[in-house]
């Protein structure tokens, strides 16, 4: 479909590459005669090496802000640039495009086609972007404690289970860049201490993490935390 090479990434100052940029999110919904903003003039950026947790109440509008920066919904204003590409004002074609070469994705529903098996689950992910150098299902789940659950169906699994799938299938196809919303929301002590040192080790592979949570242990875990309360960034 015709999508150019990426352009190179920015680089800080610091040296350390810009792999999402967010400039001046809008994003407002209608109710009746109401009108709701979700975002109001967010900007940030997540460099190459760096986790990053978003933290903030429930409504402060941390999930729009990650659906934006994944080009699953367009801001009202403002743009996104995710490795170098510009994602916003996209045909939904372009940005699936865009997201299955560039953007891993962990969604608190979980990103599964239920009656695929987990292995297979991963596998349909891997045919959205063919060019993609990749590890198989086998070397993913094997890296998420799972190898011994590649058959089972996602609705078998636990919620400690479940998390670890969902991210390996986030990480098919070893996007430079990982959003995640909520990834430890469900899971016990144990099963977030491993789902933690999986989201740490993609950073210091270089890739550029973001973390939507309420958890402290995220938190404390990230390289830095970006508070949102009603729809604005308050302090970075």
């Amino acid at each position: 479909m015709g999508l150019t090479a990426a352009a190179a990434p920015e680089s800080t100052a610091a040296g350390t590459t810009a792999l999402v940029r967010a400039q001046e999110l809008y994003r407002f919904f209608h109710a009746g005669d109401d009108e709701t903003f979700a975002l109001r003039g967010v900007s940030l950026e997540v460099h190459a090496g760096e986790m990053v947790a978003v933290v903030g109440p429930s409504g402060s509008g941390k999930s729009t802000l990650l659906a934006c920066l994944a080009g699953l919904d367009e801001p009202d204003g403002g743009h996104v640039v995710v490795a170098g590409q510009r994602i916003t004002r996209r045909t939904e074609a372009t940005r699936a495009e865009l997201r299955a070469r560039w953007i891993g994705i962990l969604l608190q529903s979980n990103n599964f086609i239920d009656h695929l098996s987990v292995s297979q689950n991963i596998q349909a992910a891997q045919t959205l972007a063919k060019d993609r150098a990749r590890s198989s299902p086998s070397t993913l789940l094997t890296e998420v404690g799972l190898a011994d659950r590649a058959h089972a169906r996602p609705s078998t699994l636990s919620g400690g289970e479940a998390a670890r799938a969902a991210l390996a299938v986030a990480l098919a196809n070893d996007p430079p860049v990982l959003l995640a919303d909520e990834p430890t929301g469900e899971v016990d002590q144990q099963a977030q201490s491993r789902v933690l040192d999986l989201l740490r080790g993609r950073a210091e592979a270089g890739k550029a993490v973001l973390v939507v949570t309420h958890s402290r242990d995220v938190a404390a875990a990230a390289d830095r935390v970006i508070h949102i309360v009603d729809g604005k960034v308050t302090d970075d």
